[in-house]
């Protein structure tokens, strides 16, 4: 993004300076609005990335503002200025849209620190747009989203290995995607009206799985009452997918071996020999290079499936497309289950940008999926939609074993080598929440006292619970 446009809308003449200044210093473009309808008038009229609006203002208020600006300029983040006693109202505003607010008197430090974050975000979407409208410009990867370098070389490589008639080898962790890029090879291929057959070999034993892949006459085996084709049949002029490929048993290598080598082969208990044109795409987990050198996988085979081997990274390796995956996946399920899409609040990216994935993208798409299901009609997804529980951290309870979040958060406080906040606001924000969540459970949820033992105001303690999502007593009592 080019220099910021950031337009104020302030009936206090010294503030609206005051703002301006301030971020002009910073490097932003800034110009300035006296009240509301004029402010509209200069969205109508002018582009900007921001708008920092107070809530009260002479002839339209700043809710009237924002959800003006909602239906001139939707992609341009706003931020509201409140008075002490109109939090309630700062809050409904980023309910239907409003980045965040400050509270009168604040610091222009703090005022410019939200807005740097803003800018990021924008930033951020802006490149995942241009990087979706790339990607689906020319080429069909439907599901394969990222920006990550590794992410990006694997989508260079597709375009380049899609239109050839190589052997296709994918490797990558369970949940990173290996079907999902199968499938996008298939449909980039001269193939692509052919069909595009999937077998899983670690799901069948070695009987069957011949069976399944060669197909069986009649009389072949006890029970087959007819004749079967077998997944290369069925794949030819396709793509035959067989994922797990180190799974395997050695009779069904030396098979497959043949298949590869000549492209012909028999059914089970038959004689006639089948030629087949078939594409072959395997997928493993494994290191089959290993499985190699302990004699458990032939080498010849290994030699023929990895003529061109593609890496897939595991989530935890590319965090910068978790909140991209998040977002496509939140729709996804929104649009599903016929609910408002929303967004992740703050609290939740931050959550999901710490956490590790074992189960990958697939674990990510089951969370998203989970906390659409779980999340209110309208708002924000909340930590507490992420985790699934009714009693956790995020609501005051104790971490769910079964929960990753809250294993991996208690975790991280315990402050193990290696496994630390990025950022060291972070790690302030992430003792902070901890430390008023003991506390309160101290004060068996007095926010009274639990504010007196903070050494803050009832109300900063409140905003505080607000902003961490503690939103809910740890014992189940009411406020004092």
């Amino acid at each position: 993004m080019s220099q910021p446009r950031i337009l104020i809308i302030d009936d206090e003449p010294l503030m609206r300076i005051s703002i301006a200044d301030a971020l002009k210093a910073e490097g932003y473009l800034a110009k300035v609005a006296a009240t509301g309808p004029e402010g509209v008038d200069l969205i109508k009229k002018e582009q900007f990335d921001i708008i920092i609006s107070d809530l009260r203002l002479p002839g339209m208020d700043g809710l009237q503002v924002l959800q003006a600006c909602q239906e001139i300029s939707p992609r341009t983040g706003v931020i509201v200025i409140t008075a002490h006693g109109s939090v309630e109202t700062a809050v409904e505003a980023m309910k239907i849209g409003a980045y965040d607010y400050v509270t009168k008197p604040f610091s222009m430090d703090e005022l410019l620190l939200i807005v740097k974050r803003l800018v990021k975000m924008l930033e951020l979407e802006d490149e995942n747009r241009s990087l979706r409208e790339e990607l689906e410009g020319r080429f069909s990867f439907k599901g394969i989203l990222g920006k990550n370098e590794k992410m990006r070389e694997v989508l260079e490589k597709i375009k380049l290995i899609a239109p050839s008639e190589s052997t296709i080898l994918i490797i990558g962790e369970p949940g990173t995607g290996k079907e999902v890029v199968a499938n996008a090879i298939h449909h980039n291929s001269p193939r692509r009206e052919g069909a595009f057959i999937k077998v899983s070999c670690a799901a069948l034993p070695e009987s069957v799985l011949e069976r399944e892949l060669f197909g069986h006459e009649k009389g072949g085996f006890t029970g087959a009452v007819r004749q079967r084709k077998g997944r290369f049949e069925l794949a030819h002029h396709g793509t035959l997918f067989l994922d797990e490929i180190g799974d395997i048993s050695p009779v069904v290598q030396g098979k497959l071996l043949r298949v590869l080598e000549e492209r012909r082969f028999e059914r089970v208990g038959g004689t006639t020999t089948i030629e087949v044109d078939v594409r072959l795409v395997c997928a493993t987990q494994r290191e089959l290079k290993k499985e190699v050198q302990t004699r458990r996988f032939r080498e010849d085979l290994y030699d023929r499936l990895s003529i061109v081997p593609v890496y897939l990274p595991p989530l935890r390796e590319r965090k910068e497309d978790v909140p991209l995956l998040a977002e496509h996946f939140l729709e996804k399920f929104a649009n599903r289950m016929s609910k408002e899409a929303g967004s992740l609040s703050e609290t939740a990216k931050g959550m999901l940008l710490r956490y590790s994935f074992p189960g990958n993208v697939r674990e990510l798409e089951n969370t998203i999926e989970r906390a659409v299901t779980l999340s209110k009609q309208e708002g924000s997804v909340e930590p507490w939609d992420l985790c699934g529980f009714p009693s956790c951290p995020y609501l005051g309870g104790l971490p769910q074993p079964t929960c990753g979040f809250c294993s991996e958060e208690t975790h991280l406080l315990a402050g193990p080598k290696g496994h630390m906040p990025e950022e060291l606001a972070a790690a302030r924000e992430q003792f902070e929440r901890q430390y008023i969540i003991k506390v309160l459970e101290r004060t068996q949820d007095n926010k009274t006292e639990a504010a007196r033992l903070l050494g803050v105001s009832r109300k900063a303690l409140w905003e505080k619970c607000k902003r961490y999502g503690i939103s809910k007593a740890t014992n189940g009592q009411e406020e004092a």
